[in-house]
Formats: C-alpha cells, structure tokens, sequence
C-alpha cells in the first residue's frame, strides 16, 4: 500500500471552507469529473491550470469547515490532489476525507510556500519539505484509517472486511 505521496504545494490560508473548495452550484451533479473542474474555482482561479496529478494541498486551520459537503473532498481527490494537510481539519471534511479515500494529515508546524516539494509518510507521520530541506511531525495515519485508504474508502474496505452488504444498506 502507498504511505509516501510527493507533490507540488499549493498553500491556502486558514478556514478554506467547503463553499471553496467546491461551489455549492456545481453539488447537483453524479460527474465526478465536473466536480473537479471547478474545484477551488473561487478560491483559486488559476488552482486547476497548476494542478499536476499527485501534488499536494495545504491548508491552515480549520481547513474544509462549513457544510457536511462530501463532494469537497471528492472534487480534490478526482482533481488529482495526493493528499491534503493542514494545521487541523474541520472534523466531518477529515472523516469524510477518510471516508472517500483521501489522505488527510494534520500537521500542525508545517513551514510551506506555494510551489514547494513536499513529501509525506502517513505511517511515520513524517513531512519533508525537499525544497527546503526541512523535517517537519505530523500526525501518523492510524493503522485502521491506512487500511481504509488501501482499499479506496469505506465503503470498499466494508465489502472487503465483509461488513458491507446490499442487506445492510436496506438496498432493494
């Protein structure tokens, strides 16, 4: 399983709410690739030009406060963000992060500029930023959260735990 992600930063500032990273006029939609063509289009206009596959998002505190919006994290994730880290997520955008199979770090004394290279363990909770040759803890993924992530979310890892049935979800 992948616990190491490197990437371009793209730092933002505190309290990037779910608003931000997804306008709730593009919500109405089942086209993940829409959703990821307008992620941060109001925040960053420029954010999706930047954007290479794999590179890594930084936020401050509070990072994907406001709604329950499950489509923030999917629209980052389907744009081709590796990983998110912040100095604390608003705890439903982490757990729905988890939940979607987004790798979330909080890393409270993280030291990036826009444009950095960063490179990230979730299993040791280690970032370095390789452009300025800095250490930096972070708080490790547990191991039930990395397993969850393996597997592409929660859903994925329920089936496969077997715990996930059409039964269970009252499905016709």
């Amino acid at each position: 399983m992948q616990t190491t992600f490197t990437g371009r930063a793209h730092v933002y500032g505190d309290h990037v709410d779910t608003d931000r990273i997804i306008p709730g006029k593009y919500t109405k939609t089942l086209d993940l690739s829409s959703l990821a063509a307008h992620v941060l289009e109001d925040l960053d206009p420029s954010f999706r030009e930047r954007l290479v596959q794999g590179d890594i998002l930084v936020g401050g505190d509070n990072f994907g406060c406001g709604s329950s919006r499950e489509q923030a994290p999917i629209a980052l994730k389907v744009a081709g963000v590796s990983v998110v880290i912040a100095r604390y997520f608003a705890r439903i955008f982490y757990r729905n992060a988890i939940n979607i199979g987004l790798p979330v770090v909080e890393a409270p004394s993280l030291e990036a500029k826009m444009g950095d290279v960063l490179s990230v363990d979730l299993a040791t909770g280690v970032i370095t930023n390789q452009t300025s040759n800095r250490r930096f803890d972070c708080t490790p993924t547990p191991p039930v959260m990395l397993r969850i992530l393996e597997k592409g979310g929660l859903v994925p890892f329920m089936r496969s735990e077997g715990g996930y049935t059409q039964e269970a979800t009252h499905e016709p």
